[in-house]
């Protein structure tokens, strides 16, 4: 149990709504297993009061919080500083504050990647990906698997001018990957053949209503590498698939892990207790 004193230092989340998160129990366990007086609290901040809820960030002495949905592009002008990452995604999910200035970066990239290594760590080297989505994760899921070498990759949007948008970032910053767009309602067996890496960097398959196509789960081969950031109580309809071929699958939650891995050591300067925070997740 953290206990909370004059002396805490403040860490925390803003999002909308922030009551589903898993960060809390992450990162206040993470401080209490390293003895650390510091606590992380759920912010919840409605749209329209980011920049309010930023200068509370500033004024209250806060070390630094996590940004989730709907603000990680918001938060962006109202920064004194951000990293290179985080502008080519046009994301921010880790604001630390240094003295009277609000730095962004984004860990999603070095999260994704780093939960990709645990599982496969061979090189990815002239491999094919398919992702779907074209939001904050989907960019950082992109500028991951280039980082790796995947050298094609298709991403199916929902909306024609998400997936163009993303191809504008992105290419600049990963000129060696060959970047296509399909609309989410043309996606066909012969684009999921075709890739060696499958990524749901959608919403799709948090809940029973939402599924992501039932043409990639079909199409599904015990030689893909099906990464899935949606995570919950129960594997989602991708994983549960690959695990029954065999394949090589990776869940939102190890993603999860060591995105708040790397926010903890930029606020702390201390190397992350990384499977005390996977176990307080999965509690």
């Amino acid at each position: 149990m953290t206990t909370i004193a004059g002396s805490t230092i403040l860490t925390g989340i803003i999002g909308w709504p922030v009551s589903h998160s898993l960060s809390p129990a992450m990162h206040n366990a993470a401080y209490a297993a390293l003895g650390l007086d510091m606590a992380y609290v759920p912010l919840p901040v409605p749209p329209g009061r980011v920049e309010a809820a930023l200068e509370g960030v500033r004024g209250l002495g806060f070390r630094g919080v996590n940004v989730t949905m709907p603000h990680k592009a918001a938060v962006l002008p109202l920064l004194d500083r951000v990293t290179s990452d985080a502008r080519s995604v046009e994301a921010v999910n880790t604001i630390v504050v240094e003295g009277d200035e609000l730095h962004g970066a984004n860990t999603d990239i070095d999260g994704f990647v780093a939960a990709l290594r645990e599982v496969v760590p061979e090189p990815l080297t002239g491999t094919g990906a398919l992702v779907l989505g074209a939001g904050g994760v989907a960019r950082a899921a992109v500028l991951g698997l280039a980082r790796l070498g995947v050298a094609r990759c298709t991403i199916a949007a929902r909306t024609p001018a998400g997936g163009e948008r993303l191809v504008r970032l992105l290419q600049p910053v990963a000129p060696d990957v060959r970047l296509r767009v399909l609309a989410f309602d043309r996606l066909a067996a012969a684009h999921v053949s075709e890739a060696d890496i499958l990524v749901n960097a959608t919403p799709l398959g948090m809940d029973e209503a939402l599924k992501v196509p039932r043409v990639l789960v079909d199409n599904i081969r015990g030689d893909h590498i099906v990464y899935d950031v949606v995570y919950g109580q129960r594997p989602t309809m991708p994983l549960e698939r690959a695990r029954a071929l065999g394949a090589r699958a990776i869940d939102g939650l190890a993603m999860l892990v060591c995105q708040a891995a790397l926010s903890f050591e930029l606020w702390t300067g201390r190397p992350a207790p990384r499977e005390v925070m996977r176990s307080a997740a999965r509690r």
